[in-house]
């Protein structure tokens, strides 16, 4: 029997909870696919806002340091947080996290980093929050911990975006396993379709068919 086509995905869905943003890598379209679903809920007269608890790669503002993914998130939103708490951690080079806090004499705690989102989930409680991450999902805070260990501190379902590039089954498959040995629930996938890639639609298939949760969109 012939693989059913996903050449023309259903429309985006209007989703509701709390969720934690991750991605096969970084620039695969993580605040891309966050602002998109954002946009949806907004349209669709939901409560919604995006967080980047974590942000590397900060420009000095008058305002002080700002970071281009966080205030994407903040315009696709349709509640107005401060911009402190949509992206507490905010770094200046656009390096990995842990890296980017040692060179600043900073240290990065995922006790104070949970306590961060806490507060704003529970002083603006809305029908749609997208927690985004950084990079993969194993992106180390510090020598000990992981940002992953935030999602599982909240217990929030875990939306995986996949960048359409050669190589992305292998890194998709494995961080699904990750996601889901550290006693998350894998709410689905987005498959961020960027530039020519060979068998694009037989490598959505592949995926749809060995990824757990929802194929979300494409």
């Amino acid at each position: 029997m012939a693989e059913p086509s996903i050449a023309t995905p259903p429309p985006l869905p209007v989703l509701r909870g709390v969720f934690f943003i991750t991605g096969t890598d970084t620039e695969v379209g993580k605040t891309w696919v966050s602002c998109r679903l954002l946009e949806r809920a907004r349209d669709a007269g939901l409560s919604c806002y995006g967080l980047k608890p974590v942000a590397a790669g900060c420009e000095d503002t008058a305002e002080g340091l700002r970071n281009e993914d966080a205030l994407q998130l903040m315009a696709a939103s349709s509640m107005a947080l401060p911009y402190e708490q949509v992206n507490p951690v905010a770094l200046k080079a656009a390096i990995a996290p842990h890296i980017a806090a040692r060179q600043e004499g900073r240290r990065i705690d995922l006790t104070r980093l949970a306590g961060y989102v806490r507060g704003a989930l529970n002083s603006h409680p809305a029908d749609l929050v997208l927690v985004e991450g950084a990079g993969g999902w194993r992106v180390p805070l510090n020598d000990r911990e992981m940002l992953a260990g935030l999602a599982v501190e909240l217990q929030l379902p875990v939306i995986q975006v996949v960048g359409m590039k050669l190589g992305c089954i292998n890194h998709a498959l494995l961080t699904a396993e990750a996601i889901r040995a550290d006693g998350l629930d894998y709410a689905g996938t987005v498959a961020n379709c960027f530039g020519d890639m060979a068998v694009r639609e037989e490598n959505l298939i592949t995926l749809r068919q060995h990824l757990p949760g929802a194929f979300i969109a494409v």
